[in-house]
């Protein structure tokens, strides 16, 4: 039975109406098609990124493309990045940036701090990610199989070897998932072997949380949003040994938290959504 001619426009009709009313009346609804678009939206820039990468073919000056293209995503939701400690990345050599994972929104701080020819350490899985795992691959960024371990050491030698004879810079997320409990799990330790092996310096950055705008376990998203992104003053390896790498991943991991626990409960950066820690003192930069 075929529909009459005003019958598709009154579906139309009826399908916008209803996701109006889920728009104003559903938080979750929101959280759903903001979440939605953002993915949706990076699919469709990194189909624009892939014919201009491809002129250069597999080069991390590409990730300049990608973060020109990407800028622009965090005015579409109200989010405000505010960065503090730029001055403290080296000028002129290679080094290892260790941040916290929060959310896929962690793309919005790093494209806006994201140094020049420094490219993420990310999972396998993420190369089969349609047009946006094309548009990586095309960047630069490194792939590691985290369920294969032999490989991963294999790829993190090779990493080393890049940073000092290609005068690259990599960004890893050490506690190696997403965390979404306002806190930081504890990190996995192959960043800090990789740049003791290139007795090249550790760059701490830690962005503050989202819980004031966002949270996926209570399905909420909502604008505006403020986020801090600070970056704190190198850590040397130099002249450390494998032996001294869980020492330093801790050292660092507790300069971080620190922090993230300070700018998230500032004002300045996630908002007043975490509680001070009880005989924790405040690092100052």
């Amino acid at each position: 039975m075929e529909l009459w001619p005003g019958a598709w426009t009154a579906l139309l009709l009826l399908l916008l109406l209803l996701l109006s009313t889920l728009w104003f009346c559903s938080s979750s609804a929101k959280y759903f098609f903001k979440m939605a678009f953002y993915n949706g939206w990076i699919l469709f820039l990194a189909i624009l990124a892939i014919p201009v990468c491809a002129v250069r073919g597999r080069n991390v000056e590409n990730m300049k493309i990608l973060r020109l293209l990407l800028l622009h995503v965090k005015y579409l939701y109200g989010i405000r990045v505010e960065v503090r400690g730029a001055h403290h990345f080296p000028p002129t050599q290679p080094y290892v940036v260790v941040s916290n994972h929060q959310s896929s929104l962690d793309l919005l701080g790093m494209m806006e701090v994201l140094p020049d020819r420094c490219v993420p350490i990310a999972k396998r899985e993420l190369l089969w990610a349609g047009s946006a795992g094309l548009a990586c691959w095309l960047a630069g960024i490194i792939f590691i199989d985290r369920k294969r371990t032999g490989d991963a050491i294999s790829v993190m030698s090779e990493v080393a070897q890049t940073l000092l004879t290609q005068d690259v810079r990599v960004w890893v997320f050490p506690e190696g998932t997403r965390n979404h409990n306002g806190s930081m799990l504890p990190f996995k330790r192959g960043a800090f072997h990789l740049a003791v092996q290139a007795q090249v310096p550790i760059i701490p950055i830690v962005m503050s949380s989202y819980q004031d705008f966002y949270s996926k376990k209570e399905r909420r998203f909502t604008s505006p949003g403020r986020c801090q992104v600070r970056v704190l003053p190198p850590v040397s390896t130099e002249g450390l040994t494998p032996d001294d790498v869980p020492a330093l991943a801790d050292s660092v991991r507790h300069s971080m938290l620190t922090i993230f626990r300070e700018i998230s409960t500032d004002g300045l950066g996630g908002g007043d959504c975490l509680k001070k820690p009880g005989g924790a003192g405040e690092a100052r930069l």
